[in-house]
């Protein structure tokens, strides 16, 4: 879109001209790419929504999964799969096709087959992410790795839970001096650490319920109420082990405010 608008400034194409390659763009970005009637890949998704399609692994044969992924890296450069059990995850990056490599992330559930020479542009977003306990890590290290992916910096911290507030005070402190836009806080059991945190700063919170605990609280019903409930103005709350909607949000919030933080230190200096 950019191309087209510098062409039109510099007189190379008409007004109409113009038009037409800008609604050509628009139809463009709507494509899917239908992959042996499987699926359809949202190739542009990206570029129309600062999210990348991602493969959710989960409830998809293998062979589905390690198609689909091999397709969105050939024709993007890159493919994301989620929530993938460590047999496909080790089978995916068996069979990387030539000129391509796999990362994969076993605690995160996550694989990214990636061209050889593939950089992941960075946004200049800082997100903070802390846990209540370690057995949240797993959803705090979905979130980590997907946020990763769109560009931004994340700083964690993990076991802060306020049955020892000390622990949640020192590990804010540290988030709060690396100057995070953001804060992603991963909560199950009884879940008041995200509101203790929102309590305690001037910056959006997002709360991650985690299916952490069990009795009433099972399968993080408890968690997610008490989110809900919350009397903390400012904090968003995702699903049941989202770690991967909190990382979509807080990367498009913080990549934003890095660009105008960027366009505020440029003004500056000139």
């Amino acid at each position: 879109m950019r191309e087209i608008l510098e062409q039109l400034k510099n007189g190379i194409i008409s007004m109409e001209k113009a038009q037409e390659e800008l609604e050509k763009s628009a139809f463009d970005r709507m494509k899917l790419q239908f992959v042996d009637k499987l699926a359809r890949l949202d190739l542009n998704r990206a570029q129309r929504t600062g999210i990348p399609e991602v493969i959710l692994a989960q409830g998809k044969k293998d062979e589905w999964v390690e198609k689909l992924i091999f397709e969105m890296a050939r024709e993007k450069g890159r493919g994301i799969a989620s929530r993938v059990h460590p047999e496909l995850a080790n089978g995916i990056a068996s069979r990387v096709p030539v000129g391509y490599k796999a990362e994969v992330f076993i605690d995160a559930r996550i694989v990214i087959v990636k061209e050889a020479n593939f950089v992941t542009p960075k946004t200049g977003g800082r997100i903070g992410l802390l846990t209540a306990g370690t057995a949240d890590i797993a959803i705090a290290e979905e979130a980590k790795v997907f946020a990763v992916e769109m560009g931004c910096e994340v700083f964690s911290s993990y076991d802060v839970g306020i049955a020892g507030i000390h622990r949640t005070l020192e590990a804010l402190e540290g988030l709060l001096k690396e100057d995070v836009d953001v804060i992603i806080v991963v909560a199950g059991m009884d879940a008041v650490l995200p509101i203790t945190v929102r309590g305690l700063v001037n910056l959006p919170v997002i709360g991650v319920p985690s299916s952490v605990g069990y009795g009433i609280g099972e399968k993080g019903m408890a968690p997610l109420m008490t989110m809900l409930q919350s009397c903390a103005p400012g904090l968003t709350v995702v699903n049941i082990d989202n770690g991967f909607g909190a990382a979509s949000f807080a990367a498009l919030a913080a990549s934003r405010v890095a660009k105008y933080r960027n366009i505020a230190e440029n003004k500056e200096v000139l």
